[in-house]
């Protein structure tokens, strides 16, 4: 196996959020795990990291998509002092990448999503989805790099990231970030950092519902979309339950 040795500094920008004493106690970490689809093929992908308060987990991947492939991987990222998800994507022609993807933290937690999708042949295309609820003086980072090859013509990316923060103490970083060379491409991308709708608060508490009942309902609405989609019945059921889980945990 191989181990990544460089321990990250603050100068590299996919590490700039990170809580990097925590990083050096577990470094060097093992080299991302390959994920290679071959031409037309397609595949589906649930990862939960739940890791223990204290622990820090860090989970690479790297994705290789041939000709026509399609990936769509699920995220849900909540557990240890530092969570982190990379996921480094290289698609080929008329490849497609999906992410849904959602981080819930509270207390002194760190998570981070870290993508990159090297857009290398003509008329591929990615989607991707994050949400994420802080809460006491939790950090939440997406930071999402889409690279665009000077001859990937036709490339259609898009970026759409959310943050809720159940408290001031909380912060949320979002850093969509595009690198294109090819002139006939479609990429987008947004970002916005918000709390909870006082208005729609009230409203819900006005019928009678309790006042954390009320929140949860709001939280499992503002994520709610991310996991829609996941095919397998049973691994959407694990999610939507270790999400509501981890929104208990932060209303608590």
């Amino acid at each position: 196996m191989s181990f990544a040795l460089a321990l990250p500094t603050r100068r590299d920008e996919s590490w700039r959020y990170s809580d990097l004493e925590a990083v050096a106690s577990v470094w060097p970490i093992a080299a991302p795990e390959r994920i290679e689809v071959a031409a037309g093929e397609e595949i589906a992908r649930v990862i939960v990291q739940d890791a223990a308060p204290d622990a820090v987990a860090i989970c690479d991947y790297a994705v290789v998509l041939g000709a026509g492939a399609r990936a769509t991987f699920h995220v849900l990222n909540t557990g240890g002092r530092l969570g982190r998800v990379t996921i480094d994507v290289t698609l080929h022609e008329g490849a497609h990448f999906e992410l849904g993807a959602a981080m819930l933290g509270g207390g002194e937690q760190t998570l981070e999503i870290v993508t990159t999708m090297r857009h290398v042949e003509p008329h591929a295309t990615s989607n991707q989805v994050v949400r994420s609820v802080l809460g006491g003086k939790a950090t939440g980072s997406y930071l999402g790099k889409v690279a665009v090859a000077r001859h990937a013509q036709k490339t259609d990316a898009s970026q759409s990231v959310k943050a809720m923060l159940l408290a001031r103490t909380a912060t949320a970083n979002a850093k969509p970030e595009l690198e294109i060379y090819a002139d006939d491409v479609k990429c987008a991308h947004g970002a916005t950092v918000g709390e909870l709708d006082a208005n729609a608060l009230f409203y819900l508490m006005s019928r009678g519902i309790a006042p954390v009942e009320a929140k949860a309902l709001l939280l499992r609405g503002f994520i709610a979309g991310v996991f829609d989609d996941v095919a397998d019945e049973a691994a959407r059921e694990s999610l939507d339950a270790a999400a509501s889980g981890a929104l208990e945990r932060l209303l608590a």
